[in-house]
């Protein structure tokens, strides 16, 4: 099966149901589908082949809808960049992917024609939005069209299949350990696979109405409207979650059953009267990208009773990895559960070998699921795809350590590079991070590890404070001296507004950095 087939065989089951809201449009399957249709002609007819890649710089949008299902149709690969990516960066994937063409809106322009100079390979740029009479700015060596304009006369019918569930559907670029980002490559397959695991798990069905707020940019908002489409539901897309309040009355309104977060969505959320809403419909609420605190998962059971919440664990060079289902989340808070249908997950030492209950070691995956590779890094490739349990397989070293109990559910300790070594002994941020969050006053925390001389590194928090409360440095410690070893105390409290948040709504820790002059008189 095919990603695009997503949309087909819904559009062929049930053309005329809602398939997607955004804003003020309402789209069914066959409207989507026949638009997708139109601009994967018109890719083709402007010279797109088989596996070329095609950029979309766009925010959450029906245009960004249309040509992620409109390039696959075109045998295209697509890649989606974040519309709050800079010159430079957006240039150099461009560049490194060598995308023959970017689908991007009129407000980004400007940006894009910038970076588009330094992509040669970059023949064409279309634009989404309204036509104007003095048309499009002239780029050097490039064409430029509207896209509205390029679907005029172009025929609604579906263009045959060019590509088979084992060729490239999309890159998805991550970053990357040398600074440059890179492009996990993923499958039809990959996707296809991983699609029908977690919609098997979260019990999705027709009658789903999922809403977004995530970027599609990032693989948990694209996930979203692939699945919607899968099951033949409903994808209600939002911009962002900047307005909480206006998307919970989205959700009332739209009978909304499913919700995807990640801990900065639920932090705002918890500090909101919720009474206030209604969520009579809503059926679960989904976390990744980072595991929730085990004091924000109690809070979410407490503000909705009625709803199954899953907390998951993945990361984009498989997509998922597992779920903790909803009817053991009191018997264990604190793991992300086990590994989803048709898969299979196992943690091992540092030479490769299967650990037993209760031993701390990096987490494998295998399953078809797990990606390609990386684009064009043959080494960074082999050093997370390695040899499996049968010849010629590929299993994904995911670089995070794990633990598992008696009973195989998985807790999560931290990534391999991110483990604090302070005074001989070895810290888990995570660990910590629970801790602070089970503190009543504290909003969002984060945890590093610093140079320092004596420690070698030391333990240093970064905290804000949910509105009106106020904590001093002196009494966080205190709360953690009665609930931590002492080694695992942090040293150094930094207090701040907020914490700065990646575009994908992760805590960004590579731009925590602590005020003080001097780390090393603090160790004492």
């Amino acid at each position: 099966m095919l990603v695009d087939e997503f949309l087909e065989q819904s559009a062929d089951a049930n053309p005329d149901k809602t398939a997607l809201v955004c804003g003020v449009h309402r789209l069914t399957y066959s409207e989507i589908e026949t638009l997708a249709n139109k601009l994967a002609h018109a890719l083709i007819e402007r010279g797109l082949q088989r596996w070329d890649r095609v950029a979309v710089y766009a925010n959450n949008s029906v245009e960004t809808v249309l040509a992620i299902f409109a390039i696959l149709k075109a045998g295209g690969i697509f890649l989606l960049i974040n519309p709050t990516t800079k010159q430079d960066k957006l240039a150099y994937i461009l560049g490194n992917c060598r995308a023959t063409m970017l689908i991007t809106t009129q407000k980004l322009l400007s940006t894009a024609m910038m970076a588009s100079h330094q992509a040669p390979c970059l023949a064409d740029v279309i634009v989404a939005g309204t036509p104007v009479d003095q048309g499009l700015p002239f780029l050097e060596g490039k064409r430029a069209a509207w896209l509205n304009r390029l679907l005029e006369g172009q025929s609604g019918q579906r263009p045959a299949h060019r590509n088979i569930d084992i060729d490239l559907a999309a890159l998805i670029y991550t970053s990357g350990s040398t600074g440059r980002p890179k492009g996990v490559m993923v499958t039809h397959l990959n996707m296809v696979s991983a699609a029908t695991s977690i919609t098997t798990y979260l019990e999705n069905t027709a009658n789903d109405i999922i809403l977004n707020v995530l970027p599609l940019s990032f693989d948990y908002g694209l996930y979203q409207l692939l699945m919607a489409f899968k099951i033949g539901g409903t994808l209600v897309l939002e911009q962002s979650f900047t307005y909480p309040r206006a998307v919970l009355e989205t959700i009332a309104r739209e009978c909304v059953t499913g919700l995807p977060i990640v801990p900065t969505i639920c932090s705002i959320l918890l500090q909101m009267d919720l009474k206030s809403y209604s969520f009579s419909d809503l059926r679960y609420i989904t976390n990744t990208a980072a595991a929730l605190p085990v004091q924000h998962i109690r809070k979410l059971r407490e503000a909705f009773p009625q709803v199954k919440i899953y907390s998951m664990y993945g990361l984009t060079e498989c997509k998922r990895v597992s779920y903790l289902p909803p009817d053991q989340i009191d018997a264990h808070p604190s793991s992300v559960g086990r590994g989803m249908p048709n898969e299979e997950v196992y943690i091992v030492d540092d030479l490769g070998y299967r650990v037993g209950p209760g031993v701390v070691g990096e987490l494998v995956v295998r399953g078809a699921n797990v990606m390609k590779g990386y684009w064009e890094l043959p080494e960074e490739t082999d050093h997370v795809l390695r040899p499996g349990m049968f010849p010629n397989e590929k299993v994904l070293y995911t670089g995070d350590l794990f633990r598992a109990d008696e009973e195989g559910y998985l807790y999560f300790v931290g990534r391999k590079d991110d483990i604090i070594k302070t005074r001989g002994e070895k810290v888990s941020p995570r660990e910590v991070e629970n801790v602070l969050y089970s503190h009543p006053k504290i909003a969002e925390a984060a945890v590093i590890g610093v140079p320092d001389e004596i420690l070698g590194n030391a333990v240093c928090a970064f905290v804000s404070l949910k509105m009106d409360e106020t904590l001093t440095e002196q009494e966080l410690r205190g709360f953690c001296v009665d609930r931590l070893e002492d080694f695992m105390v942090p040293k150094i409290v930094q207090f701040r507004d907020s914490l700065p948040k990646s575009a994908n709504g992760k805590i960004a820790k590579k731009e925590l950095t602590p005020k003080t002059k001097t780390l090393a008189g603090l160790a004492s």
